[in-house]
């Protein structure tokens, strides 16, 4: 498949500690940006959510407690976040 960009188009995956949006956080963020010229740039953050994440949540995408507790949180990540994606 050939996309004519004009601009950078932006994917995002994201990996949370549980559905509800008003009480749960991010633990993984992943970015893919595709360039115009074709050209990819990629880059995964883990995340500290500064909450326990259930094992529910961890069974599902692997991520756990042990995983996390030394990451940045999402406020140290966000300026490097947002320089990605402008």
């Amino acid at each position: 498949m050939e996309l004519k960009l004009k601009k950078p188009i932006i994917f995002f995956d994201l990996e949370t500690t549980g559905i509800n949006i008003a009480k749960d956080r991010i633990v993984e963020i992943s970015i893919l940006k595709v360039f115009p010229n074709g050209n990819k740039e990629s880059k995964t953050w883990l995340v500290n959510p500064e909450m326990e994440i259930p094992k529910e949540a961890s069974d599902i995408h692997g991520i756990t407690n042990e995983k996390v507790v030394t990451e940045p949180t999402f406020n140290e990540l966000a300026s490097e976040i947002s320089k990605m994606i402008e």
